[in-house]
């Protein structure tokens, strides 16, 4: 995102060496109060509330598909209780561990002092539950990212597949690329009420499917240097992987697929780069 230096002066860095190399970079562990300052319904299946209220000059999200850790307040709590590192793992002294899950910060502004976060409300999990019902004020907390994957710009192409699930790393991601770019970007949503205008400056190839794993067979890898992304569910990344790595000329190092949820489990997150 524009208002963080750290991002640019990475990818500048690939552009000034000629280089495109994809780059893990580790943050200063951070965790904060934040307060619920309003909501937004994107579509009939999306909503967006955006906090408030504490210090983001210290917060960096260098990667599009960062994800940051929702704390929530416990039965009877104003404020959720906050992690602080101990041996390098989040410690809470003893008390209860609230319930968490992971999101895409869609933006924030470090003046403000407020972030924007996507809820999907056919979800029924603590945290949709919370974002529908939370009265304005009320508390959260924030965690991380502890780092970043940096997919440089310069990229010849990028193709962005997922679910709803990916849709705010997707969104981050083509906001950021260059005209210069080619975007290859196919979502599957379940309601074709949901779909959304995406803006960019890439040249753009969006198409809404029925089914992520078919679209993918369909693709035929570009010339020059390029990226492949893609996030949904378990069992569906893996079988779109092992579409993509079937294709002549795929390079797996320059690839990235991520489990961001799995059917019957909770709060699943899962990179699939060992799966056959």
């Amino acid at each position: 995102m524009s208002n963080n230096p750290s991002i640019d002066s990475l990818n500048n860095f690939d552009v000034a060496t000629s280089e495109l190399r994809v780059e893990r970079v580790r943050h200063a562990f951070g965790a904060r109060h934040m307060q619920l300052m309003s909501r937004e319904i994107v579509s009939p299946g999306f909503m967006r509330l955006t906090l408030g209220g504490a210090d983001l000059s210290d917060f960096n999200s260098a990667g599009f598909d960062d994800h940051v850790k929702l704390l929530l307040p416990a039965p009877g709590q104003e404020k959720p209780l906050l992690p602080r590192l101990v041996d390098g793992r989040p410690n809470f002294d003893g008390g209860e561990r609230p319930v968490a899950r992971d999101f895409t910060p869609v933006r924030w502004d470090h003046g403000k002092g407020t972030m924007v976060l996507e809820f999907a409300l056919h979800d029924d999990g603590p945290a949709a539950q919370w974002a529908a019902q939370a009265q304005l004020g009320q508390w959260v907390g924030i965690a991380g990212p502890r780092g970043s994957m940096v997919v440089p710009k310069a990229f010849t192409w990028h193709w962005l597949l997922g679910d709803a699930s990916a849709l705010p790393a997707i969104e981050r991601r083509l906001a950021e690329l260059p005209e210069t770019a080619q975007a290859t970007v196919r979502i599957q949503l379940d309601n074709a009420a949901d779909r959304r205008a995406l803006k960019t400056a890439a040249n753009l190839d969006l198409q809404w499917v029925d089914s992520l794993n078919t679209a993918a067979q369909a693709l035929v890898l570009p010339a020059g240097d390029g990226f492949i992304w893609a996030a949904g569910e378990h069992s569906d990344m893996a079988e779109l992987r092992r579409s993509v790595l079937a294709k002549p000329g795929v390079n797996a190092k320059r690839m990235r697929i991520a489990a961001y949820w799995k059917r019957g489990e909770v709060a699943h997150h899962a990179e699939l780069n060992d799966e056959a």
